[in-house]
């Protein structure tokens, strides 16, 4: 539609110059669409003009629509709603419109000329001591979109993530292997790695939990007995034998991480997103110390009596912020100071986009103030993509207690919820058993993907599997299955076979809805882009595909049409509305089948 206004823009200018006898007229006009309870496709908001006109909203309105009506024949048509102006635009415009967009079908809505900001998204970013879970794939399914859309968008784009691989949590997982597991493996177990260390991290809890309680029964406090639990004791203690390099816990480090990304690159795999570079907390968290001490001696940054190393954020309204215990020993905010560096020395891109959940909405903004503060101008391009938690109608999940949503089961749980309800509506009986379990992976991740993807990433969400899995109203399946829809009808039709300067037709209502909306693409990819929002993406191919459906129940099938210039205008209705939901899922990425 911004095509449609640079076009009249033009046109209207020159109008409103002379209708108000100016000497000149350069102020940016304001359009918006029509709403649909009146006549229009175009509105102008006349507001602004009338400190030209001298006169009222609507006569101003006036003035403006019959003079567009003599000297264009873009717009056919004009009304007056108060201080809008409402255009009707020519089925010539709309027609020769959808025949240019079918002619670059195959980069359609695509910034082909990659001109955009070099960005960097880091995503997933899980530790390794469990399995990914529901609120994980949140992240992922938010992350790989924004990168598939950026790019769409014009941008050079890079995925990256930073894998959580030390620390005390991971020596937990470590240590109760090492005391209960008898040499347990992915392999003597059956289970994939990420499951068997998360298993361990969940046993650790439980046996923890138990010294407690004994503890307290013999007369400890309790908060002295959480402290004090022989457990704990043993974990800090591999912790520092960890940091010190010892070789045998080194050894157990290295053979349980591997584990855990074995699992994790089956689980990527599945979910179908890849990432561009790694970094390892076991690495960065070291650069991240040599940086800081690098400003020992600089304004704001200074040690405490204890040893302890910090940066004053006073001056900014905000508290002070440690970076080096009083031993030495870095914190999470230290080594992410060292992975910015070091992505900035690799890749020099223009913005960094850390999606994590909202409950880190401080530290990033601590992030990016510390990188300044130390004169890194680059640290203005850090961006924390806030999102809410995910919640079951059961409540909230919990690592420790073994109560999370694992991502690998509620996918599979997806797809045989996919296989179910296909087979109840008997959407396979042409498929063979290879087709119908291909269809049943793309329907169930689809379903679970739009689900959480059409929801503003700001606002926490409430995941129901079977409200998800409908072939009715917005979700995943119902937008696939009207993409197979208009593949059944372009197989028995054909495909369009339509040129500028074909025979004009008298478009009806449900013509022009879906003309517009197909129209509408280009910008929806530009402003999800520009919002972060894959949610803008995902409701945009809703209402589409409702005005999509509401064309082809309201209009004579295509296979019985006898004019054969409204028979190919429809063909190629069709034929970019299955190529704008294929493009358009695509960056949710999420398939789309062409049978159902």
């Amino acid at each position: 539609m911004k095509q449609l206004e640079t076009k009249l823009e033009k046109s209207l200018k020159e109008i409103i110059q002379e209708a108000f006898s100016l000497e000149s007229f350069n102020d940016d006009l304001q359009f918006q669409s029509t709403r649909k309870e009146f006549k229009g496709d175009i509105t102008l908001v006349v507001f602004p003009l009338t400190r030209y006109s001298k006169t009222s909203p609507e006569v101003t309105a006036e003035a403006i629509g019959q003079q567009i009506i003599e000297k264009s024949n873009l717009v056919v048509d004009f009304n007056v709603v108060k201080g809008f102006l409402n255009l009707s635009i020519s089925d010539e415009y709309w027609q020769e419109a959808i025949v240019n967009a079918l002619e670059e079908k195959g980069s359609f809505g695509i910034n082909t000329a990659k001109d955009g900001p070099k960005q960097m998204v880091e995503f997933a970013s899980p530790n390794t001591n469990k399995p990914l879970h529901l609120g994980h794939l949140r992240n992922i399914f938010l992350g790989d979109s924004l990168s598939r859309i950026l790019k769409a968008a014009g941008s050079e784009v890079y995925n990256v993530q930073i894998i959580n691989d030390r620390g005390i949590h991971i020596c937990k997982s470590m240590l109760a292997w090492q005391k209960f597991g008898e040499r347990e493996t992915p392999e003597s177990s059956g289970m994939k790695g990420d499951h068997l260390v998360g298993k361990y991290y969940v046993i650790f809890d439980k046996k923890y939990k138990e010294e407690i309680t004994e503890l307290v029964e013999q007369g400890v406090d309790k908060e002295e007995a959480e402290q004090k639990a022989p457990l704990l004791l043993e974990a800090r203690k591999m912790l520092q034998d960890w940091e010190r390099g010892e070789e045998e816990v080194v050894a157990l480090w290295k053979m349980m991480n591997e584990w855990v990304y074995q699992g994790f690159d089956a689980t990527y795999d599945h979910i179908g997103t890849s990432f561009d570079k790694l970094y390892y907390e076991s690495d960065t968290y070291l650069v991240g110390r040599d940086k800081v001490l690098e400003f020992e001696n600089k304004p704001d940054f200074f040690r405490k009596d204890d040893g302890s190393f910090w940066v004053s954020l006073e001056k900014e309204g905000l508290d002070n912020k440690i970076l080096l215990r009083a031993d030495g020993t870095s914190v999470y905010m230290t080594q992410d100071i060292g992975t910015a560096m070091l992505r900035e020395e690799e890749f020099h891109c223009d913005h960094y986009h850390y999606v994590v959940g909202n409950e880190q909405d401080y530290h990033f903004k601590v992030l990016k103030l510390i990188l300044q503060k130390m004169g890194y101008s680059w640290a203005d391009g850090i961006n924390h993509l806030s999102y809410g938690m995910v919640d079951l109608p059961s409540g909230k999940m919990k690592s420790r207690e073994g109560t999370v949503v694992d991502a690998d089961d509620i996918m599979r749980e997806m797809e045989e919820t996919a296989a179910k309800t296909s087979r109840e509506l008997g959407k396979i009986d042409e498929l063979n058993e290879e087709e119908q379990n291909e269809l049943f992976q793309t329907i169930g991740l689809g379903a679970l993907k739009y689900f959480i993807l059409k929801v503003d990433p700001k606002k926490n969400m409430l995941f129901n599997p079977e409200e998800s899995i409908d072939f009715n109203g917005n979700t995943g399946p119902f937008i696939q299955y009207t993409h197979a829809r208009i593949k059944s009808i372009l197989r028995k039709v054909g495909t369009a076979d339509i040129k500028t300067g074909n025979s004009l037709i008298e478009l009806g209502e449900e013509d022009r809805s879906v003309v517009k909306a197909l129209l509408q693409f280009p910008e929806i990819i530009k402003e999800a882009a520009e919002q972060l929002s894959p949610a803008h993406l995902a409701n945009y191919l809703f209402a589409l595909v409702k005005d999509f459906n509401h064309f082809y129940q309201n209009t004579p099938p295509l296979i019985k049409e006898e004019e054969e210039s409204v028979k190919q205008f429809r063909l190629a209705l069709c034929e970019l509305t299955a190529a704008v939901i294929d493009r358009g899922m695509g960056m949710l990425g999420i398939r789309v089948p062409e049978r159902m």
